[in-house]
């Protein structure tokens, strides 16, 4: 199963956010997104979480990739 069901769970929570007229929970659920990808990143690679950080600073939107 791996880390990937967090992201794809925090991807629906956003999505109902969107549909359900949640704007500022959508925004933030999208933050949280680039946080938790950087975070399972660093674990993964054994980075340090500031080599990652600049990086999702910079990342296009969370999507839902279904």
């Amino acid at each position: 199963m791996g880390q990937k069901w967090i992201i794809d769970v925090i991807a629906d929570l956003r999505d109902f956010a969107e549909r359900n007229g949640l704007p500022l929970l959508a925004n933030q659920l999208e933050v949280t997104a680039s946080v938790a990808q950087t975070e399972i990143a660093t674990r993964l690679d054994g980075a340090a979480p500031t080599a990652h950080l600049a990086h999702a600073q910079q990342l296009p939107p969370f999507k839902n990739t279904g």
